[in-house]
């Protein structure tokens, strides 16, 4: 049964006026060709991300006896904060359960929050299988990351926010980890706006509610892989699954590909940092994955906090997929000028060398042939296309 209410919501908005942030929602008109986007800035809230709102909202509403039994929660490092630091504006203890995968940057900003962190093996549903242990083992209060109906009903305020921001919005495109934030956005908004469509995002290597969806119950993967670890869960929430099911008009799925495109993206058109499962919304709509053209489109970026250490590998990812840097294996008669054809052309064509790599070891190759390895950054496919044609006008032949 849904317990979640509109009335609910306007008290969670309530509440988190004084602690959350009514994040922008900024125009990008440089994410689609087809349809008018808006970013709806959750990366940009106080604690990097959305989860605040719900964690916080929560914790107001426990009873003094539960707070003074002190509060434990599980989280792969989004959630984690915002209990740290509802629980310390609060004045109560807090644990929290995180996997040993969870980034440092999670880790250690959670601790400065004020909470104590356990570091468990494993994925999140991992570390949510600790917690509960230690919540029967010391009867404190277990702060569900999402499938609670006060977490839902904080979470929903971000849909109250896009209506009032954006009156005449078509759709909202959210991220969907176990469901939490999606069950809010869509239950305001279809309570109050039936005619939006809403829309759910996940990894292609994390689809436990898009398999769920389509396959008209709860499933549980074995596994998940995605560097968008916000989204990583690997079994939906009860109350989330049944409220996705009834307010939720489809859900989606993008490659890492996709992710670290939007990432890039959103870093050099909009100079906004996201992170995995924040960005999750606006590789949807880059890639065309839903029917948006002509539509006033609101993307949720729910996070900002990418582990910096992966950063570059993101960004390298994301130029390689939208064709902005590019790699060549061209094979050559090892003599002198070669390496002057290939660089002449590679110039005429407005592309940039920035890497050279001769290989002469390979068993397969002439005796007097070499391999020659050309790291160039480029405008796009079609210039990549152009460079490869223009080699081989010229002769060389291109292996890869």
């Amino acid at each position: 049964m849904i317990m979640v209410t509109l009335d609910k919501m306007y008290h969670a908005a309530f509440i988190l006026k004084e602690v959350a942030r009514r994040t922008d929602l900024i125009y990008a008109p440089n994410l689609s060709k087809d349809a008018e986007i808006y970013l709806k800035t959750e990366n940009l809230q106080v604690t990097g991300s959305f989860k605040l709102r719900g964690a916080y909202y929560k914790i107001s509403q426990l009873t003094e006896e539960q707070k003074k039994a002190g509060i434990i929660a599980c989280s792969a490092g989004n959630h984690a904060q915002g209990v740290a630091l509802a629980s310390t504006r609060q004045g109560v203890r807090s644990v929290v359960y995180m996997p040993d995968s969870a980034p440092i940057s999670k880790v250690e900003a959670t601790k400065r929050l004020g909470a104590e962190v356990v570091l468990t093996k494993g994925a999140y549903d991992d570390a949510y299988a600790a917690a509960v242990k230690a919540q029967q083992e010391t009867g404190a209060t277990l702060i569900h990351p999402f499938d609670d109906d006060e977490v839902i009903a904080g979470q929903g305020t971000i849909g109250l926010e896009i209506l009032d921001q954006m009156p005449d919005v078509d759709a909202v495109i959210v991220p969907i980890g176990g469901g939490g934030l999606i069950s809010g956005v869509a239950f305001a908004i279809k309570q109050l706006r039936p005619s939006v469509k809403v829309y759910g995002v996940q990894a292609n290597n994390a689809p436990s509610m898009f398999e769920s969806h389509r396959q008209g119950h709860q499933i549980t993967l074995d596994s998940v892989h995605t560097f968008a670890d916000g989204i990583a869960v690997k079994h939906p929430g009860d109350t989330t699954f049944a409220m996705v099911e009834k307010f939720v008009d489809d859900i989606v799925t993008v490659s890492e590909d996709e992710i670290a495109t939007a990432i890039l993206t959103m870093i050099e058109k909009q100079k906004l940092i996201a992170e995995g499962a924040g960005a999750v919304s606006v590789a949807a709509a880059m890639f065309n994955k839903l029917p948006l053209a002509g539509k006033k489109v609101v993307c949720l970026v729910s996070g900002g906090n990418i582990d910096v250490n992966i950063l570059s590998r993101v960004i390298t990812r994301g130029l390689v997929t939208s064709g902005r840097n590019a790699n060549l294996l061209i094979a050559l008669e090892d003599k002198p000028g070669q390496l002057v054809g290939v660089s002449e052309i590679i110039s005429r064509c407005g592309a940039n060398v920035v890497s050279v790599r001769h290989e002469r070891s390979d068993p397969n190759m002439a005796i007097s042939s070499c391999f020659l390895r050309v790291g160039m950054e480029t405008r796009d496919f079609a210039q990549i296309a152009e460079i490869r044609e223009e080699l081989t006008k010229a002769g060389f032949v291109i292996v890869q």
